[in-house]
């Protein structure tokens, strides 16, 4: 009958049933091309490898008192593959290596051979961690974290998006795209930029240097290289074409090492030669040209944990020989390897957001407390949506940090916060008031910290709040979502 028709599934990938083909019968469709279209049978992954021939049998029976023979339906067109699918391909990309690519960096093969274990971050392989005979990874994470406070820690950051501009409008083109002004950048310097999309919420951030008078090298967060360089392209395509302004992803041209801790400036002073790292010669956010055995590299000062860094960037054929020379010079300071997780620890440490992970879609920067990054003296891509009263109101949720009372108890990841002793609504569901976007043990601190959207959180410094995990009930006070170097002493 018609409503079991509803549930005879005969495209299993396009949920096309028996009733979308008598649908398409009944409208007058003869041609089983048009019934294709019409009912989108035949247009999935398989290209009807997998429901060809139930749709022909169907139509043979669905045309006419007499119906037709298969000769006369006909087949639909097939499209490659033409060899059988697995039904595993059907399944969905968690089974092994299908079709979507795996992108490495030049120094992939290095982290295999050092044990690291990797995990995916968008389509990259990076190292999570480097654990050393019989440590846990809890052990792991904080040997890397205590070398980068304390001596000397590597890591390979070449998965951060690069996207090379040119033109003599860059400058102008950059202080439409950022809250903030990269025109009045000098040459050879860096600054940290945010971008907003047209209503006014955080899009993306990163650093970009400013490499000549019409050439800028901007970074962007791993996951949001493709759809930055998408953003800047649509507005230069659609809205602003007189603009001079050229774009190039880089990414895997540019091969990026971070040297992070106190000892990083003494080991990096064994490898270059050419060019003077003093903190009075090289100062923060300064970008140097350099060699290291007569390669060409940009060294940069940034930092991503708040510690003394250097940022050494090469061509991605030569990133395997300076990070092994890195290896030679570094046995004599412990030099020690690090993978994502120990980079997460340090920059939450320093309250340095992840865009997509501290924010959920709907954060503005005064919702970061970075008020300080938005120009007053220009326009940009979001300015005037931050005027919207709904952005400015009351009760939006905001970034700060949450310590908890148990010292060593880390909270997890998306655990909701409700106010304390909060009561049931009517529905017997405790509302909640925000919920924890990060959290790890940090050895610096000696305790486990977190950092929180909480409905306005930044005037509510020093409350106690709940977060219910399961049956438990944990106590967390809110405060400042920097919790090491307020000061930014050490990254000098």
């Amino acid at each position: 009958d018609a409503e079991q028709a509803r549930h005879a599934y005969i495209d299993f990938q396009r949920d096309t049933t028996l009733h979308d083909l008598r649908r398409a019968v009944g409208a007058g469709l003869l041609s089983i091309e048009h019934i294709k279209r019409y009912t989108t049978i035949g247009t999935a992954h398989d290209q009807g490898k997998t429901s060809g021939m139930l749709t022909i049998g169907a139509l043979c029976q669905l045309n006419g008192k007499d119906g037709l023979s298969p000769a006369e339906v006909g087949t639909l067109s097939f499209r490659p593959p033409y060899v059988p699918i697995p039904f595993a391909a059907l399944a969905g990309r968690e089974r092994g290596a299908l079709s979507d690519p795996i992108r490495i960096t030049a120094l992939h093969q290095w982290h295999v051979e050092a044990g690291a274990v990797f995990e995916d971050v968008g389509q990259w392989k990076r190292p999570w961690y480097f654990p050393k005979a019989g440590e846990s990874m809890d052990e792991a994470v904080r040997r890397e974290c205590v070398a980068a406070r304390q001596g000397v820690a590597v890591m390979d950051a070449s998965t951060l998006g690069k996207i090379d501009i040119r033109g003599a409008d860059a400058g102008i083109f950059l202080d439409r795209i950022y809250t903030n002004m990269f025109s009045t950048l000098p040459e050879g310097q860096c600054r940290y930029g945010l971008m907003c999309k047209a209503d006014g919420i955080v899009f993306d951030d990163g650093v970009t240097t400013r490499l000549g008078k019409n050439h800028f090298l901007m970074t962007t967060t791993t996951g949001g290289a493709a759809r930055v360089l998408a953003w800047l392209e649509e507005w230069l395509q659609t809205e602003w074409p007189e603009l001079e302004v050229y774009c190039t992803s880089v990414t895997e041209h540019i091969s990026t090492i971070a040297l992070v801790g106190p000892k990083s400036r003494q080991l990096l002073h064994e490898l270059v030669k050419d060019i003077d790292l003093s903190k009075d010669a090289f100062p923060f956010m300064h970008n140097r040209d350099a060699t290291i055995d007569g390669i060409p590299v940009r060294i940069a000062r940034i930092s991503f944990s708040g510690e003394l860094a250097f940022e050494i960037n090469s061509t991605w054929g030569d990133a395997r020989h300076i990070w092994e020379r890195l290896w030679t010079l570094g046995r004599a300071y412990d030099l020690t390897a690090y993978g994502t997780e120990t980079m997460h620890v340090l920059r939450a440490e320093k309250g340095y957001v992840i865009i997509g992970q501290d924010t959920d879609g709907t954060q503005t920067p005064p919702d970061l407390n970075m008020s300080w990054i938005v120009s007053k003296k220009k326009e940009f891509i979001g300015k005037r949506s931050l005027q919207l009263p709904y952005l400015k109101a009351a009760g939006r949720q905001q970034l700060v940090g949450l310590i908890q009372e148990k010292d060593e108890e880390v909270i997890p990841e998306g655990a909701y916060i409700t106010v304390l002793n909060a009561q049931p609504d009517q529905y017997n569901k405790t509302p909640h008031t925000g919920f924890v976007t990060s959290a790890y043990y940090s050895p610096a601190l000696g305790r486990s910290f977190a950092l929180a959207l909480v409905a306005d959180g930044l005037n509510r410094m020093g409350e106690v709040v709940a977060v219910p995990i399961g049956k438990k009930l944990l106590h967390a006070t809110i405060c400042n979502s920097v919790f090491i170097d307020k000061e930014n002493i050490r990254r000098d």
